[in-house]
Formats: structure tokens, C-alpha cells, sequence
């Protein structure tokens, strides 16, 4: 008996000196893809969907910080798709994309409305696939991530890292959000999902309840309450 084909397909692309991790995913029964954070590189990034055979079907955000949204403007300009996300109270994060650019040396990047935003609960529809939206504020109060159910499957932008958590020294960062999220939201999923973060490897939800040091189960349980948290951006 031959194993059916995995209902979705990934790849990673880092961009941005913050080396962020764009992730690309796509129905493989129609290799219509989205464009999970495009901070940058976006010609790069739509000549390899081309070269793949994909057919860019929608942009996805986590957050409003720069380096996962300040190329979704130039995409949907190029490819002529629909912004989908995040939560509306990231807006404030979005206007601020040109002076984050500023800031950090990319002069190119905009802000944008996106076409839809998102809240929890959600789902989203990409080919024959469907993702399901949590909103886990914590890192900014607008926060999403996106899960695909059939393919355990999560990409959790700056909320959850290997190792690691969301930072929680940004304007409207709350650590004990942060934590709530993870815990409420990631957990019930299964330990058996795996997921892509905004930066750095990719790793299980298990492996992190096992050995991360800020929201592992025996953390938790020593000290369930906020403390400060420092990831990669």
C-alpha cells in the first residue's frame, strides 16, 4: 500500500539582516502557495515559487514587525494577491513599518491594509488545504499563527522559538500573555506538531514542553508566571 502524499509542502527562505524565516507553503494538490512574513527578498522569493512549479495564491502575516511584513507591501504590488492578516491590533505595528526601515536599513519597506485581518478562531483556505488561525498575543498584541491540522504542521512567527520565546520589550509586549499563548494555544495541539518560528530551526511543540527553558513543563510548574523574555527579535 503506498503512502498518500502530504497535503502540504514547505521551504524556508531567511531573510532580512535579522535573518528572518519567510516560510512558503503550498496545496500539493494544486500548488497554489502563500507567503507566510515576506520582510524581504521578495523578487527571490516569487522566482522560486516560479521555479517550483507554485503558483503564488496569498500572503500571510504574523505580526507588524518590519522583518516579517516589510515586503508584503512590494508582493502584493508584484504578484497582485490578497494580504491575509494579522489581528487588527497590530495595526499600530504596520503603519511603523517605513520608520523600522529606517531604522534598520531598509529604506524599501512599506506599510499596507491588509485585505483581510484576522482574529481567533479563524481558518483560511489555500488550495484543498485549510489552516486554522490562533491569536497569541504576547510578542505584539496582534499576533497569529497558522496551523494546518492534516500535516502537523504549524508556523508560529516570534511567539515560540527553539530554545527560546518571543521577545517582550517592544511597545504592548505583555510577557504573561506571551506565556498564556503558548501554553494555551501551542500545547493543545499536540506535541507532535511540527513548527517553523520566526527565526532560528524549527523544532516540535513536545520537544520544547521537554527542554525550553522559558515554557518547558517543568518551568511552568517551578514558576507560572511571567518572566523576561528574550528571543531573536
Amino acid at each position: 500500500m503506498t503512502q498518500p502524499p502530504a497535503p502540504i509542502g514547505v521551504f524556508v527562505t531567511p531573510v532580512t539582516p535579522l535573518q528572518q524565516n519567510c516560510t512558503t507553503v503550498w496545496c500539493t494538490a494544486t500548488n497554489k502557495a502563500a507567503v507566510i512574513d515576506p520582510g524581504g527578498s521578495v523578487d527571490a522569493i516569487i522566482a522560486e515559487i516560479a521555479r517550483r512549479g507554485l503558483i503564488l495564491d496569498q500572503i500571510w502575516i504574523t505580526h507588524g514587525h518590519l522583518d516579517h511584513a516589510g515586503g508584503a507591501a512590494e508582493m502584493q504590488e508584484k504578484a497582485g494577491v490578497d494580504i491575509i492578516g494579522p489581528h487588527p491590533e497590530d495595526q499600530f505595528w504596520i503603519d511603523g513599518i517605513p520608520a523600522q526601515g529606517q531604522a534598520y536599513g531598509l529604506p524599501e519597506a512599506r506599510s499596507f491594509t491588509p485585505t483581510r485581518w484576522l482574529g481567533e478562531g479563524d481558518t483560511v483556505t489555500l488550495g484543498e488545504t485549510t489552516w486554522e488561525v490562533r491569536h497569541c498575543p504576547g510578542h505584539t498584541p496582534g499576533h497569529v499563527i497558522f496551523f494546518n491540522r492534516g500535516a502537523r504542521f504549524a508556523q508560529v512567527g516570534d511567539v515560540l522559538f527553539a530554545g527560546s520565546v518571543g521577545r517582550t520589550d517592544f511597545p504592548r509586549s505583555d510577557p504573561n500573555a506571551l506565556l498564556q499563548s503558548i501554553v494555551t494555544k501551542l500545547w493543545p495541539l499536540g506535541d507532535d506538531v511540527q513548527f517553523v518560528p520566526g527565526h532560528g530551526p524549527a523544532s516540535t511543540f513536545g520537544a520544547e514542553r521537554r527542554t525550553n527553558p522559558f515554557v518547558s513543563d517543568a518551568a511552568m510548574q517551578r514558576a507560572p508566571i511571567a518572566r523576561p523574555a528574550s528571543g531573536p527579535s
